[in-house]
Formats: structure tokens, C-alpha cells, sequence
């Protein structure tokens, strides 16, 4: 049974304090992808970061003390800064490559107007000026992973899904095998139903840097958390994490809900070994130390592996201003973001 318990929590100053968009509106951050590239964290935002030189995905030295946001830089060239609603990050297996998936879950086919919804990227690690888009339309002038959107559509089977998690994990083909997460798929944004499942596909890194899909995307896992005695509300996938160092992948599971007008957000941690996964067994809860579940008082979105043995939580809880246990304070500024270190025991 893995387990873990909190080591440090904490809130990131993600722009400036006041920061409104075009219509006047204050910006709130809402980090729901996080990656650790050895040295630094890297987050992403569901929402646009205005101002020139800032973008949705932002990165900082993380210390002893954790995330240090006084060195923090945007990541801030044009394709960074066009796509919209950044939901994952992945390394590829290769530790070479940075992978960043926005939601997928919206589009035009006649305008293209919402192609900014629709793009996985990919840049060297360390290099985000080299950014470029995997799987694009094959036609000139025309921005996004619409070939990718074309195959995930396939795989899904629904006319609408939010993708929210990626990982790429050791396959058996290629450089290794590239999996989104499903949290919702249905007939429309307002007729779904929340789900944990992952498709993919085997990749290899090109001679341009960039990724090349060598099979079929198809679904590779499910599993249904509510099925599971300590979850209390029903839960979509929000992250995918592949951990290196013990062979496994993290599936990170939330829930957003209103039971007699009181709104309940939160979240469950889980983990499957890579021949478990293979052989689709369930994966098993990430418990405290006593046994009892690992329940995130907040919306848990963004997951990575820090080393051997921590875990960096991110947190969106949209409009909930609530910090609970995170820090002293009631509520968190519009700009800042929640976070936890776990530390498996």
C-alpha cells in the first residue's frame, strides 16, 4: 500500500497582485498542470495570464523552503502564450522533451476559432523558444493539433471530452507510448459524464524534435474511482504522472460538487504499477499513514514527481477563495495559487 503524508504547503504568487484582463475583469489563477524538470517547477493555467511578457505557463527554482516565486519567468514565446486552457505537462521518456497539453474540449470547424483550444506542444527541456505543435492540420495557415484532435475523437467515441491529463510511460514500441487522460466525455459541455479513462498512442522524437505517432491512438486504461469505498463524491481524471523511479504511474482524480448548497471540492491520489496497467488492473488509493484516504481539501489538477520520494500537488479550485489548512489566512489573493508537497512514507 503507498502512502504519504504532508510535508510542506503553501500558496505561489503567480502575477502580479490587482491584475485584470481586457474587460477590466481580476485575473485568477487557476494552475492545473505542473512538471518538475529537475531543477525548477513548471506550472500552467486553465486562463490566460495577460500582459506582454507574461503567458499561462510560468516556471521557478524550487529550495528548500519550496517553490521560489521571486525568480519566477513566464514562459512567454508566441505559441506558449496562443494556446488556451492548459490542463497537463509530461517529460517524455527520454527526459529530453517537454510535452503540454491544453483541453481539447472545444472547437470550429468552420471558423477555426477555437483552434487555440486544441494543441499539444512540445520544446526541448530548458529550450521553450524551440516550441512547436505536434500533429498538426496538414493544410498551411492553420494553428493547432487538429490531426491529434481528429484521432482522439476517434479513440474517445464522444462528440465532446476534456483531455486534463498526459504521461509518457516505457512502451513497447518506438520511444515510448503517449497517454491523455479522459475527465469528461458526452454529448455536449452540458451533458456528460466524469471519467477516468486514458487513450494514447506509441511515439517516436523525430529528426526535428518533434513527435510522430506510430499506431493507432486507442484506450489503454479505465478504472472507476467511485467505486472505491473512501471516495466520497463522484470524481473525474484531473493529472497523469509517470514515476521513474518506481515504475509506476500516479492517476490523479477530483471532484467539483454541490450537495444541499454547499459546494465540496477536493480530490484522490492513486497509483498503478506499469504491469498492472498493462494487465488493467484498478489502481490503489494513495492513503495517509493510519489507512485512512488521502483526501485533498482542494481541487487537486496538477501533479508531479519531485524525486524518489515527493509529490508536488497543484491546486485550481476556480473561484474558491478558500485556503483551509494551506495557510493561516481564510482566503487566497486572486493571483495566488495553492500547493502541497506530499512525502510518501
Amino acid at each position: 500500500m503507498t502512502q504519504a503524508r504532508i510535508q510542506q504547503q503553501g500558496v505561489i504568487h503567480c502575477f502580479p497582485a490587482g491584475l485584470r484582463d481586457e474587460k477590466g475583469e481580476l485575473v485568477n489563477a487557476e494552475v492545473s498542470a505542473a512538471l518538475y524538470d529537475g531543477e525548477r517547477i513548471v506550472l500552467a493555467s486553465d486562463k490566460p495570464v495577460p500582459g506582454e511578457g507574461r503567458s499561462a505557463v510560468f516556471a521557478m527554482p524550487l529550495n528548500a523552503d519550496g517553490p521560489d516565486d521571486s525568480a519566477l519567468e513566464y514562459l512567454a514565446t508566441d505559441m506558449l502564450q496562443q494556446a488556451v486552457k492548459y490542463e497537463d505537462m509530461a517529460l517524455t521518456t527520454d527526459f529530453r522533451h517537454v510535452l503540454a497539453t491544453t483541453g481539447f474540449d472545444r472547437i470550429d470547424e468552420i471558423t477555426h476559432d477555437l483552434n487555440d483550444y486544441n494543441h499539444l506542444l512540445i520544446w526541448p527541456l530548458g529550450r521553450p523558444e524551440e516550441v512547436q505543435v505536434v500533429d498538426p492540420d496538414p493544410r498551411d495557415g492553420v494553428e493547432g493539433s487538429l490531426e491529434l484532435r481528429r484521432k482522439l475523437t476517434g479513440a474517445i467515441g464522444h462528440p465532446y471530452y476534456k483531455i486534463e491529463g498526459l504521461a509518457a510511460v516505457p512502451g513497447e514500441r518506438g520511444d515510448g507510448l503517449l497517454l491523455f487522460g479522459v475527465r469528461e466525455q458526452g454529448n455536449s459541455f452540458d451533458d456528460f459524464e466524469y471519467v477516468s479513462r486514458l487513450v494514447g498512442a506509441h511515439y517516436q522524437i523525430n529528426d526535428h524534435g518533434n513527435i510522430e505517432f506510430i499506431d493507432a491512438v486507442c484506450e489503454h486504461y479505465t478504472f472507476d474511482p467511485d467505486l472505491h469505498e473512501g471516495v466520497r463524491f463522484e470524481c473525474g481524471l484531473s493529472s497523469l504522472e509517470y514515476d521513474p523511479y518506481h515504475a509506476r504511474l500516479y492517476l490523479l482524480t477530483s471532484f467539483e460538487t454541490e450537495v444541499d448548497g454547499e459546494e465540496h471540492i477536493g480530490g484522490y491520489l492513486w497509483v498503478v504499477s506499469l504491469d498492472d496497467f498493462r494487465e488493467g488492473q484498478a489502481p490503489e488509493m494513495v492513503t495517509h499513514p493510519d489507512g485512512s484516504p488521502l483526501e485533498f481539501e482542494h481541487k487537486a489538477e496538477g501533479l508531479a514527481v519531485l524525486d524518489r520520494e515527493r509529490l508536488f500537488v497543484a491546486y485550481d479550485n476556480d473561484r474558491n477563495m478558500e485556503l483551509g489548512s494551506v495557510d493561516e489566512r481564510d482566503e487566497r489573493h486572486a493571483c495566488e495559487a495553492p500547493y502541497t508537497i506530499l512525502q510518501l512514507t
